[in-house]
């Protein structure tokens, strides 16, 4: 349970003012049909970060040496640094074509923002910590769902209200400490 709310935690406050966060917004206000979107942000989320989880749990698997554990914590700390850094969506990403249906664009969209993503290499890393895919992915689409639900409900208003420098700041603390804690467990 451990990894399902930490993971969940974490990526819930790294998604808040991320660039999948605002592509949701966009989304949105273009196509004004909360349920496919957000049914297309769980199919995208739910396939990204399997395959990111399933990654890190792979690569801590193969490599259970020390300095690939120092690698994972100095990634929290990397990550926590990142995390501060503001998203805003790209003007080739803030160009999403309707050919499809609108599950469907939304569902591709997301999937394709979010590889190489902070909160995708976020899950790769909670992946290689924790080693459970279910786990970890279910945590991680949790967290996402719990801030782009209410992306897509509340849109712009959203991005107005909620002061994203403390959340970031916040969710910089988290990744920070998950890394200081694993640092920790090493020297000890």
């Amino acid at each position: 349970m451990e990894a399902f709310f930490t993971s969940a935690a974490i990526v819930a406050f790294a998604e808040i003012g991320d660039k999948t966060m605002l592509l949701a917004i966009l989304l949105a206000t273009r196509f004004r049909q909360p349920v496919p979107i957000i049914l297309g942000i769980l199919a995208a989320t739910l396939a990204n970060h399997g395959l990111a989880a399933l990654a890190g749990q792979q690569i801590a698997g193969l490599l259970e040496a020390d300095w690939f554990r120092w690698a994972v914590a100095l990634g929290f700390v990397a990550m926590a640094l990142w995390t501060l850094i503001p998203d805003k969506i790209d003007d080739e990403e803030a160009n999403v074509s309707h050919k499809g249906s609108v599950f469907l664009t939304t569902t591709v969209a997301f999937f394709l923002v979010e590889m190489g993503d902070k909160t995708q290499v976020a899950t790769v890393a909670l992946g290689a910590h924790y080693k459970s895919v279910i786990a970890v992915a279910a945590g991680t689409t949790l967290g996402m769902m719990l801030t782009n639900v209410p992306a897509v409900y509340l849109g712009e208003e959203l991005v107005k209200r909620v002061p994203l420098n403390i959340v970031r700041i916040f969710a910089a603390s988290l990744f920070l400490a998950l890394g200081l804690w694993q640092i920790w467990e090493l020297w000890a």
